[in-house]
């Protein structure tokens, strides 16, 4: 069975809630890290318990949302190994997959609406990385990470 891990903040809950049961109808096994509610709560640690699982490599790709994505994409580079793509649009999380392998989608939610975020998720989920020259580019990538050129 494919897995999958998610999480959002109180902004992100409803849409997060809205995804969990999308994902399970397209027969992947979910593991929610929360919110669990609309009750104000951090962003950060949620993206950090996301990033963290998907850096262990316990989880090969994760979903973030919040209200604008901004701050869960900033969090969620911060680990070596993950490659977060803020998207709002099909086109991003299409290329996100192909040219960067994203690992993390994460999604705003005052900016993608139900409808929109599921074909997002479906898109991003089923593009494949392309190689090519994109595999240098995400070399070059781990070698920054480790703080080498």
């Amino acid at each position: 069975m494919k897995k999958i891990i998610i999480g959002s903040d109180h902004a992100g809950f409803s849409l997060k809630s809205e995804l969990v049961i999308f994902l399970k109808k397209k027969g992947f096994s979910v593991k929610d890290i929360g919110t669990y509610s609309l009750e104000s709560c951090d962003y950060p640690l949620i993206a950090y318990n996301l990033a963290k699982e998907i850096s262990q490599a316990k989880f090969k790709r994760g979903i973030l949302i919040c209200k604008t994505g901004i701050g869960n994409t900033i969090v969620a580079n911060k680990l070596i190994g993950v490659r977060a793509a803020l998207c709002y649009n099909i086109k991003a999380a299409r290329l996100s997959r192909q040219h960067n392998d994203a690992n993390v989608l994460v999604l705003g939610a005052e900016f993608v609406k139900s409808a929109l975020a599921k074909r997002i998720v479906w898109t991003w989920l089923i593009t494949p990385f392309v190689g090519g020259r994109h595999l240098r580019r995400i070399r070059q990538i781990k070698r920054i990470e480790r703080g080498l050129k």
